[in-house]
Order: C-alpha cells, then structure tokens, then sequence
C-alpha cells in the first residue's frame, strides 16, 4: 500500500491552516500521520511566506513510493526549489566555532 503526501486541515471556521503530512491513503483526513512534512498557510498575504517546507524528508518520502495529492503537487511544483536552495545554503555554512 502507497503512502499519501496530503494536507491535514487545522484552524478554525474562517482560519484555516494545513499541515503537510505523509500518511496511509486509509487514514481519514485529521487522522494519524507518519510525519510531518511541511506547512500551509493560505491567509499570509505575502505568497512567498505562506509554504514551510522539509526538502529532504518529502525527497526521502517521493523516493520510497509517496504519491502526493494534487494540491501539494503543486505546491511543491511551486516553492520546492526555493526549499532545496535553502538547504543547501544553510548546509555549506559552516558552524560558528565558540
């Protein structure tokens, strides 16, 4: 059975938030995960701001058989790329030496 990359809603009436969560296809929508992936958060204005992603996790995920949905397929599609970048900076920056 293929594990689902999906978004778990939370907030309230009129505030919603997603969690991007890695999940058995099963599962109801709010119900267990088996990790976390990421954020959504619709109401930021700035677009830029509105996605917190885990690059390696979700390539670790996507590598092992996970099918996202077709919402995160296109958040991914969008702001991957600006995620990866930034592991990648924070990576090849050494560690202040104390």
């Amino acid at each position: 059975m293929a594990v689902r990359i999906r978004m778990k809603m939370l907030g309230r009436k009129h505030r919603p938030y997603f969690r991007i969560v890695a999940t058995a296809p099963r599962q109801p929508r709010n119900g267990p995960v088996l990790e976390e992936l990421g954020s959504y958060d619709p109401m930021i204005r700035n677009t830029d701001e509105r996605v917190k992603l885990k690059p390696d996790r979700i390539k670790y995920w996507m590598g092992v058989g996970a099918i996202p949905s077709e919402r995160v397929a296109t958040l991914l599609k969008k702001y991957m790329k600006k995620f990866e970048e930034a592991a990648m900076k924070e990576a090849s920056t050494p560690a202040p030496t104390t």
